[in-house]
């Protein structure tokens, strides 16, 4: 469906090719093609600036090949003779969605013998560049989900809910009077029981049906999708069957080739929503999200996204497509790379994060595939933005002062200003130009171009120097004292090995000062698990994990969601959607995660390129009991599966034939094995600190470590007012030098402070640690 697809119009276009021998009949045969725009005509940009791009009218090219059993070869081109004419479908639109009059129908009209004399000579063909063959795997319908529950909402309107927000359309099987209007509403999510549709912006997301009348109709829209988990259906004839209407899911045709699974039902749903949002998202090219007036190839998002991608899905030939248009638009903007590919919004301008995707992409599809060829295809592309930044950069080796998208909705971001980040914007563009010499640096040496790696290496240290001095004290503390400065400086490898611990425990102490809760942005989101992990803080990145407070990976899940939200609060505690114009359900970038999860939490991951060899090293990090991970690599499947019995951790591995894995166990015994199914035991006991006694005058940070005597600080604070609740987690820098008593006795009455005393006196207790009654 939607063939071709979306490719940058203006500089690529591409073809489908079918064999159609099995649809030939004796005699004469004629060919019809139903057509409509898609993105070729959308109205792209926002509010009062979208405009048509590409075209005003839908066109088509067709040329049928004819090989003969004698070895001739004959061909059938549309031309000016062919005959054109509108049908059923009335009006169509990406964002809009499609408009069909069944009762418009022409029997018989792509049969031989119609008579097309009515109808208009086709016109001349647009101007158009020769079209290549399709690279990019063909958009499929896949599955079809029936509704779950049948909704009335409190304005008196039919919602019907399919239990997963999706990306497709409806299918519809009626029979009514003719001239029945059925009108078809989409949206992601309730609000307060109402059809959420002011995320949607500009697009309408609807779709009209008029019936024909008589007979039993099916009908589905054929070039349009939407982004729902909810339906609103109006003008339906009778009594609503809900077994009549199915949710047909649509996107391009992946494989499959990763799994993950642990012991953490809440974790595995998260999972469960980053598959969910590949899945909608990678239709043609990779989207921002589905839903909204936008669906846009954003680079900022697939360039922290791409590691998990790879692994979750054969997206090798779907990215290496995109990739392509991006080279094409780059070199029409002379080196930048714009916002979004295909290119269809204002002028294209440098940003860091985003256009990195032109370096970031194609090495992580040279890691995961092992193909050079990708690397070979893009570099002339890598070297171009490189190139580009470490201009912007100049002489002091620092991209200062120019606009960036930043740590881009940063939780502490105002809901209209989501670029204004607790990260310097400055020092993560800097930290990019370092990441991408240094690809591009790697790419040249995987090439063989000596001379080339050698200017890009010297180029990547002089900016990781101007970096330290600019940004890194000598006790390492970063100037900006942020998450994802920290996280940056330490998996990027812009702070030396010898400084990494200094930076480790500062980052570990950020995200206990904030409550254990998600401090970044789309920059920093994918990294700071590793950050933590790389430095011995394991445990702070497992309660970062399991956090189910807002802002946390967690929060959707508990809220219900069934994909990653593009804000960590894009719908509220209460049930409002986020007050921000910019507000989606189904954004992929916040599960990068995910590729952490696989590579480190369970411990999978490829030691050279293309996974012919692996690298195991399982993380049984507090709070899980088990995890695993499974992957279809080249030479089959690899998989790995630690479980924990109280202080013994089980190791398990299958090795695909001909891979060989270097094995680094939680004991820190080391092993390199071949292929074949292998197992470990380990002797890895959790730390277990003793058990302190709970006070009035804990320290804050005391308070924030004991995950039980917090839980009984929010539980009575929220008993008492739910603002006071909210403030204290969320208000609170939880940190050593502070008792919890002196915060208290500014937000809760004596009589408040003495029951949550009371409380701990019987965690205390039940712990075995002695009560002092004086300690109140």
């Amino acid at each position: 469906m939607l063939k071709p697809g979306w490719t940058s119009y203006a500089y690529r276009t591409v073809h489908d090719t079918t064999d159609v021998t099995k649809l030939l009949q004796p005699g004469r045969n004629a060919i019809g093609v139903r057509f409509a725009g898609a993105w070729a005509t959308e109205r792209f940009g926002f509010r009062t600036n979208a405009r048509r791009v590409y075209a005003d009218q839908p066109a088509v090219a067709v040329q049928l090949r004819i090989d003969y059993v004698d070895g001739r070869r004959t061909e059938v081109l549309s031309d000016g003779r062919w005959r054109t004419s509108t049908g059923p479908l009335m009006a169509s639109g990406i964002y809009p969605g499609e408009v069909y009059d069944a009762r418009a129908e022409v029997a018989g009209w792509s049969e031989p013998g119609f008579d097309d004399s009515g109808w208009q000579p086709a016109a001349p063909r647009p101007d158009i560049v020769t079209p290549r063959a399709r690279v990019a795997p063909p958009v499929r319908r896949f599955e079809r989900l029936p509704v779950r529950e049948v909704i009335t909402s409190p304005s008196g309107r039919t919602l019907l809910d399919f239990g997963q927000n999706l990306v497709g359309r409806l299918r519809l099987d009626v029979a009514g009077p003719a001239g029945t209007v059925i009108t078809l509403r989409h949206a992601e999510v309730l609000e307060h029981g109402e059809l959420g549709t002011r995320p949607l912006r500009g697009a309408a997301a609807t779709d009209r049906y008029t019936l024909r009348g008589g007979a039993l109709e099916t009908w589905e829209p054929e070039f349009t999708f939407h982004g729902f988990r909810y339906a609103e259906v109006e003008g339906w004839p009778g009594e609503l069957d809900p077994s009549a209407i199915s949710a047909v899911v649509v996107h391009s045709d992946m494989a499959r080739t990763g799994w993950f699974s642990c012991s953490d039902d809440l974790v595995n749903r998260l999972h469960e929503n980053v598959v969910w949002g590949q899945r909608g998202n990678f239709l043609s090219v990779p989207t921002d999200c589905p839903q909204r007036d936008e669906r846009l190839g954003w680079t900022g998002d697939i360039q922290v996204f791409a590691p998990t991608a790879t692994f979750l899905f054969d997206c090798r030939d779907f990215l290496a497509s995109w990739l392509a248009d991006l080279a094409q638009e780059q070199e029409a903007a002379g080196g930048v790379v714009p916002f979004v590919v295909p290119h269809v919004l204002g002028e294209p301008r440098p940003a860091a994060a985003w256009g990195d995707a032109a370096t970031v992409v194609p090495s992580v599809l040279h890691e995961r595939f092992g193909d050079l060829d990708v690397l070979r295809d893009q570099f002339a592309s890598m070297r171009a933005w490189t190139d580009l930044l470490l201009r912007l950069a100049g002489e002091r080796h620092l991209w200062e002062g120019d606009f960036q998208y930043g740590d881009w909705l940063d939780p502490t971001a105002p809901p209209e200003y989501p670029a204004e980040a607790k990260a310097s914007q400055d020092l993560v563009a800097t930290a990019y130009v370092f990441r991408s010499a240094d690809l591009t640096c790697r790419a040249a040496e995987l090439l063989g171009d000596v001379a080339t790696a050698a200017y890009y290496a010297e180029s990547a240290a002089a900016v990781r120097a101007a970096f330290l001095a600019e940004y890194v004290t000598p006790a390492g503390r970063m100037m900006s004292d942020a998450q994802t400065a920290y996280a940056l400086a330490i998996v990027f490898g812009l702070a030396p090995t010898e400084q990494h611990e200094a930076l480790g425990n500062r980052l570990a102490d950020l995200v206990r000062e904030s409550g254990y809760r998600i401090g970044t942005g789309f920059v920093g989101t994918p990294i700071i698990n590793d950050a933590l992990t790389r430095t011995g803080h394991g445990d702070v990145a497992a309660r970062l994990m399991v956090q189910t407070e807002c802002p946390s990976w967690l929060y959707s899940v508990t809220m219900g969601a069934t994909t990653i939200w593009e804000r960590w609060d894009s719908m509220l505690p209460d049930g409002t959607i986020n007050p921000g114009q910019m507000t989606s359900f189904n954004h992929y970038a916040f599960g990068a995660v995910a590729d952490w999860l696989h590579r480190v939490l369970a411990g999978l991951a490829p030691a050279e390129p293309g996974y012919r060899r692996l690298r195991i090293e399982p993380h049984p990090l507090p709070g899980f009991d088990f995890a695993d991970a499974a992957h279809e690599t080249p030479y089959g499947r690899a998989y790995v599966r630690w479980d924990r019995s109280g202080d013994d951790v089980v190791v398990r591995a299958t090795v695909p034939p001909g891979v060989t894995a270097d094995v680094l166990l939680p004991d820190g015994a080391r092993h390199q094995v071949g292929s074949g199914e292998h197992a470990w035991t380990a002797i890895a006991p959790l730390a277990r600190p003793k058990a302190q006694r709970l006070s009035l005058r804990s320290r804050l940070a005391q308070i924030i470590d004991d995950p039980e005597g917090y839980r009984v600080l929010v539980d009575v604070l929220s008993e008492m007012d739910t603002t006071v609740a909210d403030e204290v987690r969320t208000h609170t820098a939880w940190i050593p030098g502070r008792a919890i008593g002196e915060l208290l006795e500014r937000r809760a009455p004596a009589a408040v402070q003495q029951r949550i005393a009371d409380e701990w006196d019987a965690l205390n207790t039940a712990r075995g640690v002695e009560v002092v009654g004086a300690q109140h």
